[in-house]
Parts: C-alpha cells; structure tokens; sequence
C-alpha cells in the first residue's frame, strides 16, 4: 500500500486521491453579483487588504471581493460544501467567472529538499493508481467514475516563493474536469489555495489568479524563511503534497466528505453548487 515518490521515505502514498468536478461546471455570467445572491456576508470590497487569520494576508484589487473565515465557512455552506474548520479567506471577482478559498493545515514545517526530484510521471501514475480506488467508491455508491487524463498544469516548485503548483486533468462522462492547487509554505504549515472555475476558462483565468496570489505574504514571524531549530517539521515533503500525503486514509472513513477535510478542494461539488448559486446553464 505505500510507495514513495521522487525519492522521498516520507511521501506515503497509498490512495491519494484528486478531487474534480465531477459534473460539467456551468460557465457564470458576469451579470451576476456576488454580493446581491449572498447578502449575508460580510464582504470586502477592494481595493483592500484581505487579513487571513493572523498568518498572512493577500491584497484584494478593485473589482473583487473578500470574505474572512468565518464568512467563507458560510458560502462553504451555501454551496453545499462541508466546511473545514480551517478555512481563513475566499476571494473572487466581484461578478465571478472563478473564486479562490484559502485555507491553512498546520502540519508543521515542509522541507523543500524534493524540489528537484518531482517526478511527474511517477506522481501522476500514484495518483492514477489512487482514483482507481476512488472509482471503485464511486462505483458502490452508484457515481460516474473518473478518468485521470494527465497533467493539465506539471507540478512545479518555486523556491523563491515556496509555491508549489499543480493541475490535473480528468474526464467524467460529462466532459473534462480540472482541479488546480497552490500550496504556499510557511514555517508552521502549508497555506491550502484552491482554484475554482470552469476548466474551459482555465488558462484565461490562471494570470488573475497568480496575480492574486503574488500578493500573498505571511505575516512576521510566520514565513517559511523564519524557520527556527526546535520548530515542528513535517511528516511528508512535497511530493506528498501533491498526492494527499495522509489523506490517502479517506477510501476507508467517510470517502468525500474526509477527502474534503484532508485535501480541502473546493471543488468537490463545484458542478451543482456554482448551478445553484448562479442558476446558469453551460454556454454552447
């Protein structure tokens, strides 16, 4: 059950398990208002600095708006999502064609001494192996099973910023599906940011959001370079980042709703729950 990846004795990687869209997303107009459809939120406009928890902070432009944990646990909520407890931001442009929920796993310190040894192809074929478990969960519960297609974004480390990134690319019998990741490291964990938006809108949407995300920063005493001896580390690298690390125990304890938990992904029921909120059908 565990194999290790790009070299690494830590990146257990049982059934790791990437999370998509399972159902075509519906394309949003940009008529729609985010604040008219959730009114009870505590938005704030930009241009504004957006305060995640007291570990960081990301600059929200003009045209987009944000909301504080507390406010993104609800939207989580009225998407139909299950919260995580660890949620601290949620960003979007104002009338969305994409949002981005920030979340923090306190795991403790990443070493990035795998920077130079992520093996795509070794990864993608562990998280190849992982779905096959994940369609046989699927099957039982009388789902659409999943295709892992391959890269749709190469994992990639940048050691200037300690953003590991990464896309992956499915199809369900509705069509393709993409799930896109960010983990931004810093001294006492991992900054989860999860891209949400319509795979076809993918590649226009992706410099908004690294636009947005060169705005993120730790706050003092909570970046990754502050690192001190004594400070927690990490059980895995980042190898195991990328394919769920630990989570890979969720086939056995609550499949989706403990994928949420583990893997925070937005997008777990992104298809019915962006149609719900916006009440739009796919653009032919």
């Amino acid at each position: 059950m565990g194999t290790t990846v790009g070299g690494s004795k830590r990146a257990y990687l049982c059934a790791p398990l990437a999370i998509f869209v399972w159902l075509a997303m519906p394309s949003l107009a940009l008529g729609q208002d985010l604040k008219s459809k959730l009114p009870d939120i505590k938005w704030q406009d930009g241009p504004t600095v957006g305060s995640l928890g007291t570990l960081a902070e990301v600059r929200v432009p003009e045209g987009y708006v944000f909301a504080g944990g507390d406010d993104t646990r609800r939207i989580m909520e009225a998407m139909q999502n299950p919260p995580t407890g660890t949620e601290l931001g949620f960003v979007s442009p104002l009338r969305p064609t994409w949002f981005v929920v920030f979340e923090f796993d306190e795991i403790g310190y990443v070493k990035d001494d795998e920077k130079n040894s992520l093996d795509a192809d070794a990864l993608l074929s562990s998280i190849q192996k992982g779905n096959e478990a994940v369609n046989q969960e699927r099957k039982k519960r009388g789902w659409s099973t999943l295709t892992i297609v391959g890269w749709e974004v190469s994992p990639a480390y940048n050691p200037d910023t300690n953003n590991l990134e990464w896309a992956i690319k499915g199809r369900s019998d509705n069509g393709f599906v993409v799930n896109h990741n960010t983990r931004v490291l810093g001294r006492k964990g991992v900054m989860k940011t999860t891209l949400v938006t319509d795979p076809f809108r993918l590649k226009q949407v992706l410099p908004e959001y690294r636009t947005l995300l060169a705005s993120f920063n730790y706050t003092g005493g909570n970046k990754y370079a502050e690192f001190r001896r004594g400070d927690k580390i990490a059980q895995y690298g980042l190898a195991a980042l990328i394919v769920g690390g630990a989570g890979a125990v969720a086939v056995k304890s609550g499949l989706f709703k403990w994928l949420w938990k583990v893997l925070v992904v937005a997008a777990l029921a992104v298809a019915g729950l962006l149609k719900g909120l916006f009440g739009r059908k796919r653009e032919a």
